[in-house]
């Protein structure tokens, strides 16, 4: 008896979401009531770096071997399978997506990502998009407007990438969770985005971000401002000194009364500028329950300074930071 098959339909779309998506369309020869199941899972998740090893099986050719890299003309072969692939999927798909990944090499513009995201919008069912590409130029793939027409998202992660839009958008008006590794975007631009978010809960600010100052005096009160129900918040202390150069404030305009998690990344003894602003964060912070600072030794070896939780943080990490 083929008891995997008489399984309710959404139990069997689950265990076809852990599999990859080629070995998901594979499924599809098992018999004919398995033909279409794979186009209905709500879950897509690309990566180019495992489909090129488990789709190309072609012998290197000894300049590749003598130089262990592989030649352009085999790189734009096997871009353009990626991406044929990834059209086929979303042409063949039936139903909501409610979550996309897409990982991969790119420059600051890519006309087939443009192209999927505007698909994407059209569906209008996404409420979690994932974005990591290894950008090839200074600056990360720039993200297309179609994006802010994701109104139905709730969790947003970027690496790699570049936000100079200046035109307005709409709010993430379910938007939850944020997370920027590795971005490029002007201040303003970082501000408006939060601003847009009216209920994010999770902010991670991580390594490798540039938020590029322009011309007005962005401070570090008006960012959190824009942050009215945070609970988690991640971010590396560089960042968070960027905003301190016009002035210190004495007090924050409200009292971070959600924020339970505090995640303070990349502290060292030159960040000596920005401590009393970590202090006033801190005591703005009357429902905290765990705060954590990491920083790096001289030999560059992250190490954690402190983890401390709702009994003891308000000892132990005020005495150290005043």
């Amino acid at each position: 008896m083929d008891r995997i098959s008489k399984l309710p339909v959404g139990i069997i779309e689950s265990i076809l979401c852990l599999l990859p998506i080629q070995e998901a369309a594979r499924t599809s020869i098992l018999s004919k009531e398995w033909r279409y199941h794979w186009t209905k899972i709500p879950k897509l998740v690309f990566n180019e770096y495992t489909f090129e090893v488990s789709t190309d099986r072609a012998e290197p050719s000894v300049l590749e071997q003598t130089f262990d890299k592989p030649s352009k003309r085999r790189e734009m072969h096997s871009r353009c399978r990626f991406f044929y692939a990834i059209y086929q999927v979303l042409l063949m798909h039936e139903g909501p997506i409610h979550e996309f990944t897409l990982s991969m090499g790119v420059d600051t513009s890519c006309v087939e990502i443009d192209q999927i995201l505007r698909h994407l919008s059209k569906k209008n069912t996404l409420k979690m998009l994932k974005l990591s590409f290894c950008a090839g130029g200074d600056v990360g793939y720039k993200l297309p407007i179609s994006l802010f027409s994701l109104h139905q998202l709730t969790s947003l992660y970027l690496s790699g990438c570049a936000l100079y839009q200046q035109r307005s958008f709409n709010e993430f008006g379910y938007l939850t969770t944020l997370h920027l590794e590795g971005v490029w975007m002007y201040e303003k631009m970082l501000l408006r985005l939060l601003s847009s978010c009216p209920f994010l809960k999770s902010l991670t600010l991580d390594n490798g971000s540039t938020f590029i100052y322009d011309d007005g005096h962005t401070t570090i009160v008006d960012l959190f401002e824009c942050l009215p129900v945070i609970e988690y918040l991640y971010v590396v202390f560089s960042f968070v000194e960027d905003f301190l150069r016009w002035r210190h404030p004495k007090e924050l305009p409200t009292a971070l009364v959600h924020l339970k998690y505090l995640c303070i990344h990349d502290l060292s003894f030159s960040h000596i500028y920005g401590l009393p602003f970590l202090a006033l964060l801190i005591r703005s912070s009357p429902n905290l329950e765990k705060l954590k600072l990491v920083m790096y030794d001289e030999d560059l070896e992250e190490y954690e300074m402190g983890s401390f939780t709702l009994e003891d943080y308000s000892d132990i990490t005020m005495s150290w930071i005043l």
